[in-house]
């Protein structure tokens, strides 16, 4: 009886809290920001009876989820069904960040006009015609910008990224390899950023050069004013229309790098496999510091019994994480050691933190 217990289709929101509330504190300001009366008791039940426990004891029992699930249909958040069916983490994160308590937007894009998107959770889509096999989060995330002409207005504290699948079947990749780092440096909107190719301090951005492998097979192409020039020069590139670096207001004209990286930590990772989600959580800093989580892992009884929520170690993780992507690539899902063939084959969402700005939201 470790973890979250799961009960009556409540795995979704089971994997889900445990994921962002287990070893992480990156979202706790949600549990004690101002709220009206009637989202304060949503608010307690949230603190009291799930986080609270689940940090001193390490087990949560499904009444108290349930009492959680109720309340958000009876106060008239939800369908009727919130306290009966299966649904998606993201809606449960929709509505109880967003709608109830209403967090600040944990996401800000910028458009190419430099309009601002606002949300809670960013669906990674990708062109039809793109080349990757086994991708880590690292290129779905940029190629899924590259191709929607978006960009980071701010660094989030906390960022949640849903994967490319449709439904609870398709899966446009057999195995996606977690980013333990998220490098967001050359996402940013306005951000000084350094040349591809010298190293100097980036004035252009070249999206027609973000598939040229001459310069690397994934990441923005920056470059400065005398190397983009050279670069443009050539006859498969003098089409290309490369656009100014927005920089912070009021930054130093002679600066020069090395520049500071911004770079967010992978926390969780939500999984599904026939219709049942369960999460992985890091508890540590080590590559081999893995949690899993399953709400439904064993049940007693039948009808009228109960489910056994597990929590467990996971270090076989590490081995696949530093195999290379070709060797990765030839690793049969059934013959994957312990449960790592869900950690890299089932992905749904994945969950990064900001160490510098958790600390202001």
């Amino acid at each position: 009886m470790k973890g979250i217990q799961g009960h009556y289709n409540s795995c979704y929101m089971d994997s889900t809290l445990f994921g962002l509330f287990a070893c992480s504190s990156v979202l706790d300001s949600l549990l004690f920001m101002a709220t009206h009366r009637q989202e304060a008791a949503i608010q307690t039940t949230l603190l009291q009876q799930i986080v609270n426990p689940l940090r001193r004891y390490g087990f949560v029992p499904s009444c108290n989820v349930m009492k959680l699930r109720k309340q958000l249909q009876q106060e008239g958040y939800s369908d009727h069904t919130f306290a009966t069916d299966e649904k998606d983490p993201e809606e449960f994160l929709t509505l109880v960040v967003q709608k109830i308590l209403q967090l600040d937007p944990l996401l800000k894009l910028s458009t190419a006009e430099g309009k601002v998107q606002e949300n809670s959770c960013y669906q990674i889509f990708l062109d039809q015609k793109h080349t990757l096999v086994l991708p880590t989060v690292q290129q779905l995330f940029e190629h899924s910008l590259h191709w929607s002409g978006l960009a980071l207005a701010e660094i989030p504290s906390c960022l949640i990224l849903q994967m490319p699948r449709f439904g609870k079947n398709f899966k446009m990749f057999d195995k996606i390899i977690p980013s333990l780092e998220l490098d967001i440096s050359d996402i940013l909107s306005e951000s000084p950023r350094e040349c591809v190719l010298c190293g100097e301090l980036a004035g252009l951005a070249c999206a027609d050069c973000f598939t040229d492998p001459t310069f690397g097979r994934t990441g923005f192409k920056l470059f400065c004013l005398t190397c983009s020039e050279k670069v443009h020069l050539h006859p498969t590139r003098k089409a290309h229309q490369p656009s100014r670096v927005r920089l912070p207001k009021g930054y130093p004209q002679g600066a020069r790098p090395p520049l500071p990286r911004e770079k967010l930590q992978l926390f969780a990772v939500l999984c599904i496999e026939t219709s049942h989600y369960v999460s992985f959580v890091r508890h540590g800093p080590r590559p081999q510091d893995w949690l899993f989580f399953d709400s439904m892992a064993d049940r007693e009884g039948d009808q009228d019994g109960y489910n056994i929520p597990q929590v467990q170690e996971c270090p076989e993780v590490e081995r696949y994480l530093q195999m290379s992507p070709a060797e990765l690539a030839c690793q049969l899902p059934r013959e994957m050691e312990g449960v790592a063939k869900r950690l890299f084959c089932d992905a749904s969402m994945y969950l990064y933190q900001s160490p510098s700005m958790c600390l202001y939201r």
